[in-house]
């Protein structure tokens, strides 16, 4: 199961940083159609939007694997041995809950409706309903990270080793 990981590990980072590549450039050509040009491209604010849910989805999943969600610990940051481990597992039980209800669950329910209703995308005319795919998506990652720290609590993260992934290094 860690190879498994470590490989999601690596392409979810890769893929991050592939869609915040080509956001900076969407956003880049956009300012510059605006201002420079005085013709804005009616392409590029969809785009930047759709590039912005995805990667706040995503990256959201993968801050759940890094432990770097914000939280407030005031009730458990002192609790240790049986007390920390049933807190932590109480808390990854919970994320699955929330993950396969809303974002897996109700998730498909809204890329299924919104092909069956074949509503289009205002500029690009692309069905809306892959756009609501990384719903699932991030739902399923979170679902997979929360049952991997349950089944491995132990795992510390080398948080240096992530920020090297995506270079390869």
């Amino acid at each position: 199961m860690k190879k498994i990981t470590a490989l999601i590990d690596k392409m979810l980072v890769q893929s991050l940083v592939w869609l915040m590549a080509v956001m900076v450039v969407v956003v880049t050509w956009q300012v510059t159609t605006r201002y420079l040009l005085n013709s804005p491209s009616s392409y590029t604010e969809e785009l930047a939007t759709y590039l912005l849910i995805w990667i706040s989805l995503l990256g959201a999943a993968y801050a759940l694997r890094l432990k770097a969600h914000l939280g407030i610990d005031v009730l458990t940051r002192n609790l240790t041995g049986g007390a920390e481990r049933t807190s932590q597992m109480i808390i990854h039980f919970a994320i699955i809950a929330f993950s396969v209800i809303v974002f897996i669950y109700g998730g498909i329910r809204l890329v299924y409706v919104t092909l069956y209703l074949e509503q289009l995308s205002a500029a690009f005319k692309v069905p809306v309903g892959y756009v609501y795919l990384v719903i699932p998506l991030s739902g399923l990652l979170m679902v997979y990270y929360s049952i991997y720290a349950l089944l491995h609590p132990k795992d510390e993260l080398q948080t240096d080793n992530y920020s090297h992934t995506a270079t390869g290094e």
